[in-house]
């Protein structure tokens, strides 16, 4: 069963349709990229699943019921424009926050310490949070975000502000959340940490879903059968098994991208090679996500 599932959504603002009948699932214990182009309609369905809006049409199921105002303690949001009380102190904050969310204060002030020695930022609990940097800032809303320990976890753009330490500490931090059970909605315009961090990913442009599925499954899907070949030596493939689409020389090495055809595998095609030319680099050349999404991204444009 999934723990989420978005079933037919439509929203619309006066004369501006942000969500046109998208459906998808999302299996427990992944990670979820939600992916789209600025005004795609992502913040709009990301709105609806934390119950900020409702939607006009169609339904959200959590755990397999109906969305319901008692599911908001167990999910955590992390929105792109943060949300903080500055001239409140960090501890105070985190407290009250977790506080909100159904936890009684000595289990709060517990978790609050766990996270604090994790993320080393003890001293930062008597400061304000207007007296903290952005990055700080970023550090103490993740935290609030995860201290209930929810089931779902809704990351808009989480790495936005961070320098690279920082930023790859909070991945580590996603990726042991969801090896310890959690579900993360990962909404980003990075498609480096989406192909790092995502299981599985939906794609909606001009308020349509246009791809969902896992990644692994996606990236097969739009293979070509195309291998990049380095080598020392004269390539020239004369066999119909073969297309070169590429193909440079420089002082007798030699880079070339070759197609396969007619049901030849990638073993027919080094066997090819290693009678001809000495082979130093063999690889399958695999669409990227980023690649992928541009592709489907252009395709719908001219829908």
């Amino acid at each position: 069963m999934s723990i989420l599932k978005v079933d037919g959504v439509t929203k619309t603002y006066a004369n501006h349709t942000a969500l046109d009948n998208v459906s998808f699932d999302i299996p427990p214990g992944c990670i979820f990229g939600l992916l789209g182009p600025n005004g795609a309609g992502k913040t709009s369905l990301i709105r609806i699943i934390t119950q900020i809006t409702g939607a006009d049409s169609g339904e959200i199921y959590f755990k397999g019921e109906r969305l319901k105002p008692a599911h908001i303690k167990e999910i955590g949001y992390l929105p792109e424009e943060r949300g903080l009380y500055k001239k409140m102190k960090v501890g105070e904050q985190l407290l009250y926050l977790t506080q909100l969310k159904g936890l009684s204060k000595a289990e709060a002030t517990a978790r609050i310490k766990t996270w604090i020695d994790r993320f080393e930022i003890r001293d930062w609990l008597g400061k304000n949070i207007e007296d903290l940097s952005k990055g700080m800032q970023q550090k103490v809303q993740f935290i609030a975000t995860v201290l209930h320990e929810p089931a779902l976890i809704i990351l808009d753009e989480p790495f936005s502000g961070f320098d690279p330490i920082n930023a790859n500490l909070i991945k580590d931090e996603i990726l042991r959340l969801r090896d310890l059970g959690a579900t993360i909605i990962f909404s980003t315009h990075r498609m480096e940490s989406v192909e790092e961090l995502c299981d599985n990913i939906a794609l909606i442009n001009r308020a349509q879903k246009v791809l969902d599925g896992p990644v692994r499954e996606i990236k097969d899907t739009y293979k070509t059968d195309t291998f990049q070949i380095i080598g020392n030596g004269q390539l020239l493939i004369t066999s119909p098994d073969f297309q070169v689409l590429e193909q440079h020389d420089n002082h007798g090495i030699f880079r070339a991208n070759v197609k396969l055809l007619n049901g030849s595998t990638p073993n027919d095609l080094l066997r090819y090679l290693i009678q001809r030319v000495e082979v130093h680099s063999f690889v399958e050349l695999v669409p990227s996500i980023n690649d992928i999404f541009i592709r489907k991204v252009k395709e719908t444009h001219h829908v």
